[in-house]
Formats: structure tokens, C-alpha cells, sequence
């Protein structure tokens, strides 16, 4: 089964084809970075615009590089939510053009449920149940992998998700916008042990908590206007790490997981992929740890979960609407207690 997917839940436009839901011939990211860094972060509105612009380039390229044609496709999806309203009209729009134009049937996707997916792009055998650390800009979860198309939600943030904290931390700091790879940037020369930082909700539960950590960085540094902002960069880092880790390595060892698994756009953080790796390492589970590339807003995994989704559910009606507050799961469904079958649903990103 090929699939055509595209992706603009935010602002990367992108595109691409997958076979039978594992083996990626094309994947075209069009990123908008150097648009939205002189507001220091995203304008929808400009977002949405540049979407336009850019889409159907995108998707000719993402066909021509598979080497196919729209006839040549079996499925034409799109993410359906969460995200920006503007830009998730301009993609769920061209996706239902093409589905027709082509007389392809159309399938929505999750943006969360395809970052879920991402780890089976490039590791296929991912051993299951595995615990997923979701962080990104919009979102901060864990979530317990029964299996494919199965999840429990374990928690989530109460307040900031990991990926907002970076990026105003980072604002703060002069840092310039994405504040993620800013930070892991300058972090390289800082002291991760100079400052002790808290680390919101450490020993309650699996939810999470950012809000207090941010303003602790900011009264730290008005308190001490000469203190070096690498030492400070590190020490804010190693404190969302720290959380980010230690919770996803408990629920690990509680349930019985055979493994950690991380996706969304902070999982590009080098420490954060070392100590996963260290930690998985340490407690003899596997450690999934996509491509970077596979991490922050890309086609490819939506185009995985389209796979799985058509075979599940079948297509989506054309009159599916964007949804920017879609969440995950959509629809609950009877198993055991507390596990739900996630379907088209989405939870506003304004980030990666």
C-alpha cells in the first residue's frame, strides 16, 4: 500500500510517500524557521501563508523523488489535528483535492499518534509494550504502548510542555528561536551541576510540570545579572532531563515495559538521547531512539499511521473538519482498565 502524506500541523511543510507503512521512498520537509526567528516563534497567520506557498512544490517533489505519480498512490492522508487551525486547513485540504482528483480514499492522522508511529520507520521489530516519552513543543506525554494502534495514557504535563519551556527560557536568555537546539547548543560549554534547578513533580506520579522551573531560571538570573548563561543553559537542561528520564525509566520498571521509546521535536535534545540510552542500557530494556530527522514534524510518520489506520478503520469521510484541540485517544474503546484504542484524534502543537 502506497501513501501519500502530508503534514503542516504547524510550520514545516512537508510531504512524503510510504510503502506499506514501514519503508519510506520520499520524505520533503520545508522548514520555516528562518521566517518566524525574527518574531521569536510562530505567527499562524504567516504560518498558514507559507503553507500556500509552499505545499505543492513539496508534494511534486516528495512524488517525483519515490519515483510515482497521484495514480500511482493507494491512500492520500493528511494530519487532521492537533495544531494550528490555518495551517492544518491548507494540508487536510490539499489531501482531500488530491484524494479526489485522483480518486484515492483520504485518511486523517493523529500528529501525536504519528510521532507514536515514528519509531517504526526505522526500527520495524520495536519490541512492545514500550514506554514513549512524547515532548515536544505543544506536548509533554507518556504513554504506555500495548501494542501498534493500542496506547494508555500514563501523563502529561500540567502546565508547560518540555519543548515551551526551552523556548522561553531560551527567549530569555538572548538565545534566539528554536530555543531547543539553542540551549543544547550552548549548554555544550556550561556546568550542568553550577545551578539547582527544581524538578517539578520529581516523585508524584507520571504528570509533569515546567511552569515552576521556568520562573525559577528567570528569578536566578535577575538575582545574579553576571552569571555565565552556558552554566545556565546546562543547568535548566539537566533538570528537564533529569524528570523527563527518571519518570519514563519508573513507569518502564512498574509496567513491565520492554522498552523506552522517545519522539516530537525535543527528542532531537543530545542529552536527553544519551541518557536514554544510558538509562534503557542500565536496566537491560531497549532503547528506541529515532533519527533526528524522525523526531521534529515530518510526513513520513504520518504516512506510517495512515497505513495502519486505513487497514484498521478504513477511509475518512471527506467532510472531516481540522481540528486543532484533537486529542489522543479520540475513542475510547473496552479492554482492560485504563487502555483505550487511539483513533483520528489531535491535542493543539504550536511547536515541534
Amino acid at each position: 500500500m502506497r501513501v501519500l502524506a502530508i503534514e503542516t500541523s504547524c510550520d514545516e511543510t512537508a510531504a512524503a510517500v510510504v510503502d506499506d507503512g514501514r519503508h519510506v521512498r520520499s520524505s520533503v520537509v520545508s522548514s520555516q524557521v528562518d521566517i518566524h526567528s525574527r518574531y521569536g516563534g510562530v505567527v499562524p497567520e504567516i504560518a498558514g501563508r507559507a503553507h500556500l506557498e509552499l505545499l505543492g512544490a513539496v508534494v511534486e517533489d516528495a512524488l517525483a523523488a519515490a519515483g510515482t505519480t497521484g495514480p500511482g498512490l493507494d491512500v492520500v492522508a493528511a494530519t487532521v489535528g492537533p495544531g494550528l487551525i490555518g495551517s492544518l486547513l491548507v494540508g487536510v485540504s490539499a489531501a482531500k483535492a488530491y484524494s479526489l482528483a485522483w480518486d484515492k480514499p483520504f485518511v486523517g492522522v493523529n500528529h501525536m499518534e504519528g510521532h507514536l508511529h515514528a519509531a517504526f520507520l526505522e526500527d520495524p521489530e520495536l519490541a512492545l509494550p514500550a514506554v514513549v516519552l512524547l515532548v515536544s513543543g505543544g506536548h509533554t506525554m507518556l504513554v504506555l504502548m500495548t501494542r501498534e494502534g493500542r496506547y494508555r495514557l500514563l501523563g502529561q504535563t500540567i502546565d508547560d510542555a518540555a519543548g515551551e519551556a526551552f523556548d522561553k527560557v531560551a527567549r530569555f536568555l538572548g538565545l534566539g528561536y528554536p530555543g531547543g537546539p539553542a540551549i543544547d547548543r550552548v549548554a555544550r560549554d556550561g556546568d550542568p551541576e553550577a545551578i539547582s534547578f527544581p524538578r517539578g513533580l520529581a516523585n508524584q506520579g507520571y504528570d509533569f510540570s515546567f511552569s515552576g522551573l521556568k520562573t525559577s531560571v528567570i528569578n536566578h538570573v535577575r538575582r545574579h545579572p553576571g552569571v555565565p548563561v552556558a552554566d545556565v543553559a546546562a543547568s535548566f537542561q539537566e533538570a528537564v532531563v533529569d524528570v523527563l528520564v527518571t519518570k519514563a525509566r519508573r513507569a518502564a520498571a512498574e509496567l513491565g515495559a520492554r522498552g523506552i521509546c522517545i519522539g516530537g521535536g525535543v527528542a532531537a535534545n543530545s542529552v536527553l538521547r544519551e541518557r536514554v540510552e544510558a538509562a534503557c542500557a542500565a536496566d537491560g530494556i531497549g532503547a528506541f531512539v529515532p533519527s533526528r530527522a524522525m523526531c521534529t514534524d515530518n510526513a513520513a510518520m504520518v504516512a506510517a499511521t495512515a497505513w495502519h489506520r486505513f487497514r484498521v478503520d478504513g477511509p475518512t469521510p471527506l467532510d472531516v473538519a481540522p481540528d486543532p484541540n484533537l486529542r489522543l485517544p479520540l475513542e475510547p474503546q473496552a479492554s482492560s482498565a485504563g487502555e483505550v484504542v487511539a483513533g483520528r484524534g489531535v491535542e493543539c502543537s504550536s511547536g515541534s
